[in-house]
């Protein structure tokens, strides 16, 4: 079957149900994070989908003030479409978006794909001395 994908951007063209079920039950970084949260997380970013025949297959969000910074974050693939090209479908998206390259910097945390997105330009922090966070790994769990 002939695959036409396609980007959608902005929260009202999203797939609330399939982002909110792939990262409260598959993702390894959101787990049983509630609805509202999504939703509440979506609306407050700059959202990016591929889609193959109007249906959603993977999903990307930067957290950003579109000038300065931006955390890339919940990106994902669903099973059946990775290995495809289909995270670089977005990652291109984005990367040629103007307001992208006015960018001090882009972040983002992966346990796994590091490679892909050295394709990019992201390398290790520059100086880990002056990166702090607070990190609650299971707040979402019951």
């Amino acid at each position: 079957m002939q695959h036409t994908f396609q980007i959608k951007i902005g929260v009202d063209e999203m797939d609330m149900k399939l982002i909110h079920t792939f990262l409260s039950k598959e993702s390894y970084w959101a787990k049983d994070i509630p609805l509202e949260l999504v939703k509440e997380s979506l609306n407050n970013s700059y959202c990016i989908g591929v889609f193959d025949n109007n249906k959603q297959i993977a999903f990307a969000r930067l957290i950003t003030d579109r000038a300065t910074f931006a955390y890339l974050a919940d990106v994902f693939v669903i099973k059946s479409y990775r290995k495809q090209g289909v995270s670089k479908i977005m990652l291109n998206h984005i990367m040629r978006l103007p307001w992208v390259k006015t960018l001090r910097r882009m972040m983002l945390v992966t346990a796994d794909a590091h490679s892909l997105y050295a394709e990019y330009g992201f390398g290790p922090l520059a100086d880990i001395t002056r990166h702090m966070e607070i990190y609650t790994p299971n707040l979402y769990k019951k």
